[in-house]
């Protein structure tokens, strides 16, 4: 994307300079090379300058579009920073519920790194892409407790969020069972840190 850019704008300073040429000058070159061709009208030159100059115009525009392309594809370190602060809030204290019979752990819901991702990229804000957020598992985890680090493309930034799942027994309730009987649900509530760093 970057190679293009360039281009582009090299490209377009190469066609402005072509315009700039003095219609004078043109015709001597054009003598010195073919003596016997006809004489160019100054109407020509008119028509030519203007295609040219809208031609580095349109090529300087999709430049700089190409720029803002780029930077809407690429997270910045107060982006990331932001949604990661923001998607710590919205994590911790989240419960799961669990049957009497089920173990659950941080990864029985599916794995915990992609709603981490999903919460980022959620709480970028409007000028972050809303993709490129990766959350991988960084130290030995437990079945409760887990150390995931945070990076964002586009950025050297990192973070590390601690999550841990504890017991809540005041969040527990009955939920309608079979044959008419309560079936218990246990609460399980997300207790969620971060700070700034590789775990």
């Amino acid at each position: 994307m970057r190679s293009m850019t360039v281009l582009l704008f090299l490209v377009s300073a190469a066609v402005i300079a072509m315009a700039c040429v003095r219609a004078n000058r043109v015709r001597a070159w054009r003598e010195a090379l073919n003596p016997s061709a006809p004489e160019i009208p100054d109407s020509s030159f008119t028509v030519a300058r203007v295609v040219l100059l809208a031609m580095a115009a349109l090529g300087i525009y999709y430049g700089f579009h190409s720029i803002s392309l780029a930077d809407d594809a690429a997270w910045s370190d107060d982006e990331l920073t932001s949604a990661v602060s923001g998607a710590t809030d919205d994590l911790d204290g989240d419960t799961l519920y669990a049957g009497p019979y089920e173990d659950p752990s941080l990864g029985s819901d599916g794995d915990y790194g992609l709603k981490i991702e999903d919460a980022v990229a959620e709480h970028g804000g409007g000028d972050a892409p809303g993709f490129g957020v990766d959350a991988e598992t960084t130290a030995p985890s437990a079945s409760h407790e887990a150390y995931y680090t945070v990076t964002a493309d586009g950025t050297p930034a990192a973070f590390c969020l601690h999550v841990r799942m504890t017991r809540d027994k005041s969040g527990d309730y009955d939920a309608p069972g079979i044959v008419g009987k309560p079936y218990p649900q246990r609460a399980y509530v997300f207790r969620v840190t971060s700070g700034t760093g590789e775990c």
